[in-house]
C-alpha cells in the first residue's frame, strides 16, 4: 500500500496531489509598470503601456510515498511538479534576408525559436551548488512578435532570478519583455523587463541573461545569482581585442583617433585626443577598426561606427534622426542648391535675401530623391501647393517671429547671455584692471585695453569701476586667452578670422544687463605688433555701426564655444565615459545602474553620428564653423584647462562663476536675481537631487554600505582613472564614501545628461535659426584693423555691405540651419524627466513612491516657470517681443519646440 502525503501543515488526499503548488515562486512585483521600450520596432505610443503585476510567495512542497514491504516501511520522496507558462513579446530585426528567413521560418514551425531557462536564485540547500535550470522552448504564436513557452518546474524550486535566452534564429531579435505565469493563474505573473537585442546563437553561444526587477547591491546578491551576476558584467566587458561587431554589447575604451582620414586626403590628418598632456580628453567607446596606412595611431573610418547593440536607435528614432537624416539628406541637399547658388554672390546680397529663406525659399531643382529628403527634414524641404514642385524654406524662428529686429538691439545681445543659447559663460567681474594669463612675450601685453575711464563713461558716470564691482554690477564674457593662441592659425583659413575678445556688461537697477564695452585682440607675431582695440556704442554713426560689427564678433565666439564646449564636450563627450563604465562595473541589478540607465538612452549612438558627420575632418563643424580644422584641437585645450566634474553640478557652477554666493544656512543666493537659466536650473536640480538622495537612501542604509560597495567602487574608479584618465590626479574628484557623495555625484550625472543637454541643445534653431544673430563664422576683419584702407572707404560708404561681407555664406548658412533644425528637434519616443518611471523602480514600493513625488515637482516646476515668464518684474523673460524662457520646463510635444528636458543626450 502506498499512502501520498504532502509536507504541508494542510494534508490533502492523494488523488488531489497533482493539483497542489499552483503558485509560483516568490518572484518580484512590479504594480502598475510604465514599461519604456526601447530599441525595438515599436511605435511610441504602442511601447508605453501599462500593466499590473503580482506575485506570492512560493510555499516549500515536497511529496513522499510510503509502502509496506514485508512488514517494513520504504520511504520515496517524489517532488511535486507546477506548470509555469512564459509569453514573449518581440520584435523581429530588418533586413533579413530571404534564405535565413525562411530557415527561421522553419524553426517557428518546428517550436524552436527561443531557448529558455529558469535560475532559481537559490542555491541547493544540500549541496551548496546552483540548483539545475528547467529549461524549454518558446514557439511562435498566430500573434506578430508573441511566443510562447511551458516549463515543468519542481515547487522546491525557489524564486526565480534570472531568465536565460538563447536565439535560435539566424537574425537577432529585440525582446521587449518575459512573463511567467504558474498554473494559468493571472494573478501569478511576473515580467521580467528586457528591452535588449538577442544575438543569434549563429554569431555567438553564449546564451544572454535578463535578471529579476528586484534591485541588489553586490552584498546582498542572491546566491543563486552571484556567478551570473559576474559572467554578465564580464561579456559586457569583453577583452579588449578585435574589431567589434555589429551584434555585440561590448563596453570599452578608446581614444578619440578616428576623427580624421588620412589615407583618403592627407589633409584630413587631426591630432589624437585623449592619451597625452598636449590633448587632454574623454575617451570614447572602442570600435577595434584597422588603423590607417599613413598613420598607425589614427583609426580607419570605414565600415560601421560600432556602439552596443542596445544603445542604437530605435526604429521610431531613426525615422526621425540618424544616419540618413544627417549624412544622406544633408549630403543629397546641399548638392542639390549648390548649383544655384553659385550663380549668385557667395554671400547674401542684401537683409531681404535672408528673408527669403523663411518666406518665398529657394526652388529646388527637378530631381530624384527629394521627396526621401522632404521625409528627414520636413520642416526644410517642402512641396509648393499640389504641385510635385519642392521649395528649400525654412520656419521662422520664434524670435524673429516675435521681433525681426530683435538679433540687431544692445538688449537682447546681453538678454541672451543669461536666457539665450549659452547662458553658462557669463561671469562676475571681480578684478580690475582685467589682465591675461598668457605669456606676454608670446601674445603681447597682457593689460586690458578696457579701462577705468571707458567704462565709467559707458555707465554715464552713475558710479566708479571700484563702486560697481562692490556692489557686484560689472560681469565679463571672456573669450580672450582660450582663442587667442588661435587667431593666426585659424585667420590662415580662407575666409575667416578670429580675435580674442572681451565684452564687459552692466546690471541695471530694473535686473537687466546692458553692454559696456567689447574689446577685439589679435596677439602679436613675428611681423606684427599685438592690436587691440575697445569698441562701444558711441554717439556717432561710424562708432555705432563698429560696434555691431564688434558684436558680431562677439556672437561667433559664443557660437564656437557653446557648440564646441558647453553642448559637445561638457555633454556629449564626457558623459560617454560614465556609460561605459557603468555597463562595465555596474551589474544590472545594482540599483545605481538602474537609476542611471534612463539617463544614458542613445547617447553613444548620437555621439558615434557626430563622430562619422559632424565633427570629423571636413564635417558640417568644420565646414560651418569659424575654427575650421581645429575646431576638436581647440575643445581638448578647453577640457584641459576648464573642466572639472565638481563643477558640473549646477550650484558649483554658479558659485564658481560668481552669480551665485551661498548663505549660511547653505542655500543659494543668485547674483542676478532674474538669471532664467539659474533660476529655473536650480528648481529642476533640487528636484533631482532629491529623488536621487530618496532612491540612495532606499537601498543604502549607512555610509558604511556605500564605502563598502565593490562594483560602486570599481565604476568609480574607472571613471576617474580610465574614461577621464587624462585628469585621474586632480584634486576635486569626489570620494564616493558616503551617502552624500553619492547623491551629489548621481545628481551632478543626471543633471548633465538631462537639464544641462536641453538648456544647450533644443533652443538651438530658436536663438540660431536666423544665423545673424549667432553667426557659425566671420570672414572678414574689423575694418579699423591697420592695412584695411580700402576695407574701411567700402565700410564707410556702405556699413551694410560690410556686415553681409563678414556673416556666412548663403551655403553655410544653409547647412547650419538645417542642421539645427535636425538637432532641435525631440522625437516621438522621446522620454522626459518624471514621466515615466523603469519597471525596477516600480517593483520597489518606497522607490516608486519617491519617483511619484518627482514626477509631482516636475509638474509643478511647468507651473512656476509659466508664472514666472508671465510676470513683468521679470525684465529678462517678459516684454515686448522676448522669447520666454522655456527650455527647461520639463514636458514637450514632439518637434522643435524649444523646450522640455528628456532624460538623457538623445540628440
Amino acid at each position: 500500500m502506498i499512502n501520498l502525503n504532502l509536507k504541508q501543515p494542510l494534508m490533502l488526499p492523494a488523488h488531489q496531489s497533482n493539483v497542489v503548488g499552483s503558485r509560483l515562486a516568490s518572484w518580484p512585483s512590479a504594480a502598475a509598470v510604465v514599461s519604456r521600450r526601447r530599441g525595438g520596432g515599436v511605435s511610441s505610443s504602442s511601447s508605453r503601456s501599462r500593466s499590473s503585476r503580482r506575485h506570492m510567495r512560493l510555499p516549500r512542497i515536497s511529496c513522499s510515498a510510503t509502502e509496506e514491504v514485508s512488514g517494513a516501511v520504504a520511504s520515496v520522496t517524489v517532488e511535486q511538479m507546477l506548470t509555469v507558462s512564459a509569453t514573449v513579446e518581440a520584435s523581429p530585426a530588418i533586413g533579413q534576408m530571404y534564405f535565413q528567413r525562411a530557415l527561421d521560418d522553419v524553426r517557428d514551425l518546428l517550436g524552436k525559436t527561443l531557448l529558455m531557462e529558469l535560475v532559481s536564485s537559490e542555491l541547493d540547500a544540500k549541496t551548496g551548488l546552483e540548483k539545475p535550470r528547467v529549461t524549454a522552448f518558446a514557439h511562435k504564436t498566430l500573434r506578430e512578435g508573441h511566443y510562447e513557452a511551458e516549463f515543468k518546474v519542481p515547487a522546491s524550486f525557489g524564486p526565480v532570478g534570472a531568465v536565460l535566452v538563447e536565439n535560435e534564429h539566424h537574425k537577432e531579435i529585440f525582446i521587449r519583455e518575459i512573463k511567467l505565469v504558474t498554473g494559468g493563474d493571472s494573478s501569478t505573473a511576473v515580467t521580467f523587463d528586457c528591452n535588449s537585442w538577442v544575438h543569434s546563437k549563429f554569431d555567438k553561444p553564449e546564451k544572454r541573461i535578463f535578471f529579476t526587477l528586484k534591485s541588489y547591491l553586490p552584498s546582498d546578491t542572491p546566491k543563486g545569482l552571484e556567478d551570473l551576476r559576474k559572467k554578465d558584467l564580464q561579456e559586457l566587458r569583453g577583452d579588449g581585442s578585435g574589431e567589434r561587431k555589429a551584434f555585440e554589447r561590448v563596453y570599452d575604451y578608446d581614444v578619440y583617433n578616428d576623427l580624421g582620414d588620412p589615407d583618403k586626403n592627407p589633409d584630413h590628418q587631426r591630432p589624437i585626443l585623449g592619451g597625452s598632456k598636449r590633448f587632454p580628453y574623454p575617451r570614447r567607446c572602442r570600435t577595434g577598426r584597422a588603423r590607417t596606412k599613413r598613420d598607425p595611431q589614427m583609426e580607419k573610418r570605414d565600415g560601421h561606427h560600432y556602439v552596443p547593440r542596445d544603445e542604437q536607435f530605435s526604429e521610431v528614432k531613426q525615422l526621425t534622426f540618424g544616419a540618413t537624416t544627417l549624412r544622406s539628406g544633408l549630403h543629397a541637399l546641399l548638392p542639390a542648391i549648390r548649383p544655384m547658388l553659385v550663380k549668385k554672390e557667395l554671400r547674401f546680397p542684401h537683409f531681404p535675401a535672408i528673408d527669403e529663406l523663411y518666406s518665398d525659399g529657394i526652388p529646388l531643382p527637378a530631381q530624384t530623391g527629394l521627396d526621401a529628403i522632404r521625409s528627414v527634414v520636413p520642416r526644410v524641404v517642402k512641396l509648393v501647393g499640389d504641385t510635385t514642385d519642392h521649395v528649400l524654406r525654412f520656419e521662422v524662428p520664434e524670435m524673429i517671429e516675435r521681433d525681426r529686429f530683435s538679433w540687431f538691439k544692445d538688449e537682447e545681445f546681453a538678454r541672451q547671455t543669461i536666457a539665450g543659447l549659452n547662458p553658462l559663460c557669463i561671469k562676475l567681474l571681480t578684478e580690475f584692471p582685467i589682465r591675461s594669463k598668457l605669456d606676454p612675450e608670446v601674445y603681447g601685453p597682457a593689460e586690458s585695453a578696457i579701462t577705468k575711464e571707458i567704462l565709467e563713461k559707458q555707465m554715464n558716470c552713475a558710479m566708479t569701476v571700484e563702486q560697481a564691482l562692490a556692489a557686484k554690477r560689472l560681469f565679463i564674457l571672456d573669450y580672450h586667452d582660450v582663442f587667442l593662441p588661435y587667431v593666426h592659425r585659424v585667420r590662415e583659413l580662407p575666409d575667416t578670422t578670429l580675435y580674442g575678445s572681451r565684452t564687459v556688461f552692466f546690471l541695471t537697477d530694473l535686473g537687466t544687463l546692458l553692454p559696456l564695452a567689447i574689446e577685439l585682440t589679435r596677439p602679436k607675431s613675428p611681423t606684427k605688433p599685438q592690436w587691440k582695440r575697445v569698441f562701444t556704442h558711441g554717439p556717432d554713426a561710424t562708432d555705432a555701426w563698429l560696434w555691431k560689427l564688434a558684436k558680431a564678433h562677439v556672437l561667433t565666439h559664443d557660437t564656437g564655444y557653446h557648440q564646441l564646449v558647453s553642448h559637445w564636450l561638457r555633454t556629449h563627450c564626457c558623459v560617454e565615459p560614465y556609460i561605459i563604465a557603468a555597463n562595465r562595473q555596474l551589474s544590472h541589478l545594482h540599483p545605481v545602474y538602474r537609476l542611471l540607465h534612463p539617463h544614458f538612452r542613445y547617447t553613444m549612438e548620437i555621439n558615434a553620428l557626430a563622430r562619422e558627420a559632424l565633427i570629423n575632418a571636413d564635417g558640417i563643424i568644420e565646414e560651418s564653423f569659424w575654427p575650421g580644422k581645429y575646431a576638436m584641437e581647440l575643445c581638448s585645450v578647453a577640457y584641459g584647462a576648464t573642466w572639472q566634474f565638481d563643477t558640473e553640478a549646477l550650484p558649483n557652477d554658479l558659485v564658481k562663476r560668481g552669480l551665485a554666493v551661498r548663505r549660511d544656512d547653505g542655500e543659494l543666493e543668485l547674483t542676478i536675481k532674474d538669471y532664467p537659466y539659474a533660476h529655473d536650473g536650480l528648481m529642476v536640480w533640487n528636484s533631482i537631487r532629491q529623488w536621487a538622495a530618496d532612491y540612495v537612501n532606499v537601498y543604502y542604509k549607512s555610509d558604511e554600505a556605500v564605502a563598502a560597495d565593490p562594483e560602486l567602487k570599481a565604476f568609480w574608479d574607472e571613471v576617474r582613472n580610465v574614461g577621464h584618465g587624462d585628469k585621474k590626479d586632480e584634486p576635486w574628484w569626489p570620494v564616493l564614501n558616503t551617502r552624500d557623495s553619492l547623491v551629489e555625484t548621481l545628481t551632478t550625472i543626471m543633471w548633465v545628461t538631462s537639464a544641462h543637454h536641453s538648456a544647450v541643445n533644443f533652443g538651438q534653431y530658436h536663438f540660431g535659426g536666423y544665423f545673424p544673430n549667432r553667426p557659425t563664422t566671420i570672414r572678414k576683419n574689423m575694418p579699423v584693423e591697420e592695412g584695411q584702407d580700402e576695407e574701411m572707404k567700402k565700410f564707410l560708404t556702405q556699413p551694410e555691405t560690410t556686415m553681409l561681407e563678414m556673416l556666412p555664406t548663403q551655403m553655410q548658412a544653409i547647412r547650419v540651419m538645417t542642421t539645427l533644425d535636425i538637432l532641435s528637434s525631440h522625437s516621438p519616443d522621446e522620454e522626459y524627466m518624471g514621466e515615466f518611471a523603469e519597471p525596477s523602480w516600480l517593483a520597489e514600493p518606497m522607490v516608486k513612491a519617491a519617483f511619484e513625488k518627482f514626477s509631482g515637482r516636475m509638474r509643478e516646476i511647468e507651473g512656476f516657470i509659466d508664472e514666472c515668464n508671465n510676470h513683468p518684474e521679470n525684465k529678462n523673460r517678459f516684454g515686448a517681443g522676448i522669447v520666454p524662457y522655456e527650455l527647461l520646463k520639463p514636458f514637450s510635444k514632439p518637434g522643435v519646440t524649444g523646450r522640455g528636458i528628456p532624460n538623457s543626450i538623445s540628440i
